[in-house]
């Protein structure tokens, strides 16, 4: 009952800790045939690569992935993909303070009253250097979704202050450090994101991740809801919060014909929706519309800033928490975002085969 799995027939499962040799993951069930070398895999992890900006902690990692199993000559082969990274840049010493202390806002406290021992270094298991694997399984993920399926994520908010959906563009996602679809918003972002660094403060952001060109079935009724995945998934990202899908909370402020989403039959006979207030799923199944989901990620715990906690031996402290942290977590969130939201839908795409192996790959109803 360890829990360091996730997914059933595309089964992901992580190990090692933030300044331990390395860290790891195995993917199982991933179908043979596809290819798949560590130079498919890279890109997204570069892209998750902490020091790649003054925003980020600046640890420096290259986090190299090297493929040790379930590859034979560029293709999968149906068995277990074994993936590794060295930790290169461990810095212990920076947290010899908390050895005794717990962080306020940490997983320290949590897991010392669990398991009565925790990894002090950087956090352990607890760190977000674990999310380094989840995109690298991601990556293995989008190979069994196919080009059809688009994954992008985005951070839609800092701090409670949202980007402009006017001003939305896929393309300044990449030309920012904050993965940010508003120009603006990024400009105004970087000013505030400097200012909290200075002070040894940090801040929490909302991500939204979108996928494209999904076809209609995935995800059961009731127990298997595909957005109930989705969430579980989410949340299980370091520093997660909060989850909605589609509108969210903000569908109960709406009224029932705001909110429902009207269909009408287009030429080619497949239905069209004129809406997504459902965020891309009904009744836990996928309807073939984009699915859209954010998540709210807290500011980080590390700060320099003196907050008051206790030690192990139950006495009060004030801690500073020394080390290289981000000052918005959020920003590196974006990419694991997505290697979750591909993980999930390999996995739910695998099953739905299973179970429908004739199902319709469109919205085109079928004829009685």
């Amino acid at each position: 009952m360890s829990h360091n799995s996730f997914g059933q027939l595309f089964r992901v499962t992580t190990w090692g800790e933030s300044h331990g040799p390395a860290i790891g993951g195995v993917v199982d069930g991933c179908p043979p045939g596809l290819s798949l070398t560590e130079a498919d895999i890279q890109p997204w992890l570069d892209r998750r690569r902490p020091g790649q900006s003054k925003f980020v902690t600046q640890r420096q990692e290259p986090d190299e992935v090297r493929i040790l199993s379930g590859t034979f000559e560029g293709l999968t082969t149906g068995t277990p993909i074994s993936l590794m990274i060295e930790n290169k840049d461990q810095r212990s010493r920076d947290y010899g303070e908390i050895a005794d202390s717990f962080r306020p806002g940490h997983a320290d406290l949590a897991y010392h009253l669990k398991y009565g021992v925790r990894d002090y270094r950087g956090g352990g298991r607890s760190s977000a250097r674990e999310t380094a694997m989840r995109v690298a399984a991601g990556a293995v993920a989008r190979k069994v979704l196919g080009a059809a399926v688009t994954i992008r994520g985005a951070l839609v908010a800092m701090g409670g202050d949202p980007v402009d959906r006017a001003k939305w563009d896929w393309r300044a996602v990449e030309e920012n450090d904050f993965f940010c679809p508003d120009r603006e918003a990024a400009a105004r972002w970087e000013e505030r994101l400097l200012a909290l660094r200075k002070a040894g403060s940090s801040v929490g952001a909302v991500v939204e991740v979108v996928a494209e060109g999904l076809p209609p079935g995935l995800g059961a009724p009731i127990y298997g809801k595909l957005d109930a995945e989705i969430a579980a998934a989410f949340m299980s990202i370091n520093a997660v919060k909060g989850v909605e899908i589609g509108e969210g909370f903000a569908a109960a402020a709406l009224t029932g014909e705001d909110n429902a989403d009207e269909m009408r039959m287009a030429p080619d006979g497949t239905v069209d929706f004129l809406a997504n207030h459902a965020g891309g799923i009904l009744g836990g199944i996928s309807t073939g519309q984009p699915v859209v989901a954010r998540f709210a990620v807290k500011p980080t715990s590390s700060i320099l800033v003196a907050r008051r906690t206790v030690d192990r031996h139950g006495q009060d402290r004030d801690l500073i928490t020394k080390g290289r942290h981000d000052p918005c977590v959020g920003i590196r969130a974006v990419p694991v975002g997505e290697a979750m939201m591909a993980c999930v839908l390999a996995d739910a795409l695998l099953r739905h085969r299973a179970q429908v192996p004739d199902a319709p790959v469109s919205t085109r109803l079928p004829r009685n």
